[in-house]
């Protein structure tokens, strides 16, 4: 299926996309994706951000689970690397993690999976 959406596949069931807006969730469902991690800190880069809230509510609508996991773009502790592994494990696959970028998703998943 093509998209639109900006997404970039890091491994076999877990893709990365930067900032997306809740009306995108909906599209993410018709992909096929099963759940949805923010790891964006609400306002990071001001009021114009879609907040958590508003994007769990679209994925909530579209059927997706959905987790807030914000960590800071320049350092994710090993408490957050150790959620962001949870999350790999217990959430349904394929999922999607976002940022402002995704590089700090792609960053956690490497992490995450390390040894």
């Amino acid at each position: 299926m093509s998209t639109n959406l900006p997404l970039r596949q890091i491994a076999d069931t877990v893709c990365v996309a930067p900032q997306l807006a809740p009306e995108a969730m909906a599209e993410l469902a018709r992909l096929g994706f099963k759940s949805v991690v923010n790891n964006r800190p609400d306002f990071e880069h001001g009021p114009d951000q879609p907040t958590s809230a508003a994007i769990e509510a679209a994925a909530v609508a579209a059927g997706l689970e959905y987790r807030h996991l914000p960590v800071d773009g320049g350092w994710q502790s090993p408490e957050q690397i150790a959620a962001f592994a949870d999350l790999l494990k217990t959430l349904p696959q394929p999922m999607l993690a976002f940022c402002r970028s995704g590089a700090r998703s792609t960053r956690l998943f490497q992490q995450a999976t390390a040894g």
